[in-house]
């Protein structure tokens, strides 16, 4: 399954002053195996260690910062001595190794004629601990689960997909084709994004294989909070991990802290938030009060909503049955509404690499989404449906008079004059589409 991100990698083996890269994401969404592939496709041999499968790996990092006697030992236990262009050196679940994390400095400043990239599923929480992390020394990319674009290209025809990247501004699809992209949507709100699922829904279009293999990753998560977050804050954890489904549920989606049970205090609870958010399983959307740049300076940390990394794994937490989705069930109205927004959230996050925030003004209007795209802050109101009517965002546009706005929908248009339509298999070119 091809995945975008790999040009990335590309660009950054041919980079001027190439650093070492660090590749985050959370556990299961496909890191191991796009750097294995990666480095069969562009270098002679790949040498992958793995901190978590083999802990006496620790010790070559335990002596010195060495560049030259780490690479020396490393070749011995990769079998090969460990080349200068021709190796690509993997060093995964890095988390498990804060002096590996260290080292990455003395490979930049003694050794930078070496390709090494570091990927951990923990990262974001590795890194916040007390450790002497190498500040400028190393280059960041993040991958997220599979977004809907790969997940159209490992299941539909390649062509489909080409299509759709071809369509712009003042188009509108082929209804046919167009119920055809619908159809592939809702099959990504079942599966989701995460690679093992969207191969099984690919090699078996058998739904309850994937749902057994989106329960084997749950219990893969919740198996990290008992083992690497504290053992104070487990409970804490599991419980607002399961409360996110039922929060999104109802109809204000303000995360509520009492909710998750009775008694509970946001000060009792905020550590353990933090630890989610941090291993990226759980985006924080603040609200904000004025629209304004930057809009950080903006935001009520006191009032947000929580999404989950991937709609597939927040479908199936929710104990949602995959028929429901399929056949538009009456009863599934609702929630229908806070699973698109997490499927809009996460593409946005994919795309437009930014922090997204919602505006509301008192109980009267809500936009779902307010998102900086260059010099523009663009308010986007999500539809689940062919259903249109955005009274909303009306009055925050009669409010605030933004340049441009965005409602998305399973309307087939794009375009428009005063409100940008996008259609929801098609969010993620909301930034060129936007120019």
């Amino acid at each position: 399954m091809e995945r975008t991100l790999i040009s990335d990698l590309v660009q950054w083996k041919d980079k001027q002053g190439r650093k070492p890269l660090i590749l985050k994401g959370v556990r299961q969404c496909g890191k191991t195996y796009l750097l294995k592939e990666f480095g069969k496709r562009y270098y002679d041999d790949v040498a992958y260690f793995n901190f978590e499968e083999n802990e006496s790996l620790k010790a070559v990092f335990e002596t010195d910062y060495d560049t030259n006697r780490i690479l020396f030992e490393l070749g011995l236990v990769f079998g090969k001595t460990i080349r200068k262009e021709g190796t690509l050196i993997i060093l995964d679940e890095i988390q498990e190794c804060g002096r590996a994390i260290t080292a990455m400095k003395y490979f930049c400043e003694n050794a930078p004629e070496y390709h090494i990239v570091c990927a951990g599923s923990l990262l974001g929480i590795a890194l916040n601990k007390q450790l002497s992390f190498p500040v400028g020394k190393v280059e960041f990319l993040t991958l997220y689960p599979m977004s809907f674009s790969e997940f159209l290209r490992a299941s539909g025809p390649e062509n489909l997909a080409d299509f759709l990247d071809g369509f712009k501004q003042g188009t509108t699809l082929p209804e046919p084709i167009a119920e055809r992209l619908s159809t592939f949507l809702r099959q990504y709100y079942i599966t989701g994004g995460m690679p093992e699922a969207v191969e099984t829904w690919c090699r078996t279009h058998n739904m309850e294989q994937v749902e057994g293999v989106q329960q084997a990753i749950i219990n893969s998560y919740e198996l990290d909070f008992a083992k690497h977050a504290p053992a104070k804050d487990f409970p804490k954890l599991s419980a607002i991990w399961r409360s996110i489904p039922e929060q999104l549920a109802k109809e204000n989606t303000k995360f509520i802290f009492s909710h998750v049970k009775k008694g509970w205090r946001s000060k009792d609870l905020e550590d353990a938030l933090e630890w989610l958010i941090g291993a990226g399983l759980v985006y924080k959307v603040r609200r904000i009060e004025k629209p304004f740049m930057p809009l950080s300076s903006y935001a009520d940390d006191t009032a947000f909503k929580l999404y989950m990394a991937d709609v597939g794994i927040l479908r199936k937490l929710s104990k949602l049955p995959y028929e429901v989705v399929l056949n538009a069930t009456p009863h599934y109205r609702e929630f229908k509404g806070s699973m698109t927004e997490n499927y809009v959230l996460c593409e946005l996050i994919k795309s437009v690499d930014n922090t997204a925030y919602y505006w509301s003004s008192g109980n009267t209007a809500e936009v779902d989404f307010i998102i900086q795209c260059g010099t523009e802050i663009v308010p986007i109101e999500v539809k689940s449906e062919r259903n249109v009517k955005a009274r909303s965002l009306a009055e925050y546009r009669k409010k605030y008079e933004p340049e441009k706005a965005v409602k998305t929908s399973m309307k087939s248009e794009i375009g428009g004059k005063e409100i940008l339509n996008i259609p929801l298999y098609l969010i993620s070119s909301l930034k060129a589409l936007i120019r």
